[in-house]
C-alpha cells in the first residue's frame, strides 16, 4: 500500500524537484500540497504549487496556508538562491486551476483526522502550517502516522546563519512547537542534506525523463547550481527536500540518531536547533524536554542520488 503524504512546502527549486517524486513514486499517495511562505511570498508558492501539479498532469488538492511566522518579523525571500518567481526567474505558463478555499491548516487536520494513523506529514518549509494544525487539533499529535521535517543543523552549522538553517530560522517559534509536540518526528536537516549532491548529469536524464515538469525542473536547476557554486564550492545542488522522502521511503541511506530536539527562538542563536543525545545527562534538564525524536545526522549522498534519479527516470506508474 502506498504511503498517503500530505506535503508542506514554500517551492523554490529543491521542493519543485522534491514534489515530482511525491508525484511520480508509486510507493507514495500524495493527499495534497500545503503551501507556506519561506523561500517565496505565499501567493508565489501557491501558484507554484499549483503549476507543477499541472505540468504533471495530475490534479493534486493544494491549500494555501502561512503567510508569514508566528512571532518574528518575516524575512525578504532568498531571491538571490532560488529567483523572484521561487523557480530561478524562468519563464512560467499561467495556472489553469486555483487552491482549495480551506487553509493548510484545515486541510491538514481533516485529512489526519479522516485517516487516523496512516497519513505521514512531510514539511520542507517554515514550520508555521503545522503548528497551526496542532492549534485547531492538540489530538494530531496522537493521529499522524508520522512528522518528517526537513529543516535544522545539528553540528553542520548553519545556511542563513552560522548556526541556522532556513527553514527554522524563518519562524523558529513554530518550528520550536512542531519539534517538540510529542508525536512521532524525524528531522532530516542540513547533517544529512549536505552530503548529498545532484550533479548536472543526474539532473540532465530527469530533464529528458519528465517532459513538460522537467523543463521547469531542469531551467530552473541551472539558476540554484550557480548558486551553489559560488556558495559551497559544489557543481550541482545538494536536493534538500527530496531527502525527506528518500528517508521516508529509503531510510537504510541515512545514519539517525535519537535525542531530544529545542530550538532557540531569539538572541544571536536564533533558528538554531539543538539535539541532546538520549541517555546524556547535562546539568539539569532544560535540554531533554519533550519525547525522543529521529536526527539524521548523515547519509550516503551517492545512494540517495541514484534513488532520486531512478524515481524521476522510471516510467510512469500511474
Amino acid at each position: 500500500m502506498p504511503t498517503p503524504i500530505i506535503f508542506d512546502t514554500d517551492p523554490g527549486v529543491d521542493d519543485a524537484q522534491a514534489i515530482a517524486i511525491a508525484l511520480a513514486h508509486p510507493d507514495i499517495e500524495l493527499l495534497g500540497l500545503t503551501t507556506t511562505f519561506g523561500n517565496v511570498t505565499i501567493e508565489v508558492a501557491t501558484h507554484n504549487a499549483l503549476l507543477l501539479t499541472e505540468l504533471a498532469g495530475q490534479s493534486i488538492p493544494v491549500a494555501q496556508g502561512a503567510a508569514g511566522p508566528l512571532v518574528k518579523p518575516k524575512n525578504p525571500p532568498p531571491e538571490h538562491i532560488h529567483g523572484d518567481n521561487g523557480l530561478g526567474n524562468i519563464e512560467l505558463p499561467e495556472v489553469s486551476t486555483q487552491a482549495l478555499k480551506q487553509s493548510a491548516a484545515q486541510f491538514i487536520v481533516d485529512q489526519v483526522n479522516a485517516r487516523p494513523g496512516d497519513v505521514v506529514l512531510v514539511a520542507v518549509g517554515p514550520l508555521g502550517n503545522l503548528a497551526a494544525a496542532l492549534q485547531l487539533d492538540p489530538g494530531l499529535v496522537d493521529k499522524v502516522k508520522r512528522v518528517v521535517v526537513m529543516g535544522g543543523s545539528i553540528r553542520e552549522g548553519g545556511n542563513v546563519t552560522p548556526v541556522a538553517e532556513a527553514n527554522i530560522f524563518n519562524d523558529p517559534h513554530a518550528a520550536a512547537r512542531v519539534l517538540q509536540a510529542g508525536w512521532p518526528l524525524t528531522l532530516v536537516g542540513l547533517d544529512a542534506t549536505h552530503r548529498c549532491v545532484l550533479d548536472p548529469q543526474s539532473m540532465a536524464r530527469i530533464v529528458e525523463a519528465q517532459g513538460a515538469l522537467g523543463k521547469v525542473l531542469g531551467e530552473s536547476y541551472d539558476f540554484y547550481r550557480a548558486f551553489y557554486q559560488q556558495a559551497l564550492g559544489i557543481d550541482g545542488c545538494c536536493p534538500h527536500d527530496s531527502c525527506a522522502l528518500v528517508w521516508l521511503l529509503r531510510p537504510d541511506l541515512f545514519t539517525v540518531e535519537r535525542g531530544y530536539l529545542s530550538v532557540v527562538t531569539d538572541g544571536l542563536a536564533e533558528g538554531q536547533t539543538v539535539m541532546a543525545p538520549e541517555r546524556r545527562e547535562f546539568v539539569d534538564t532544560r535540554w531533554s524536554q519533550g519525547n525522543v525524536t529521529e536526527v539524521c545526522m548523515n547519509a550516503d549522498g551517492p545512494g540517495v542520488i541514484d534513488w532520486i534519479v531512478d524515481t524521476l527516470v522510471a516510467p510512469p506508474s500511474h
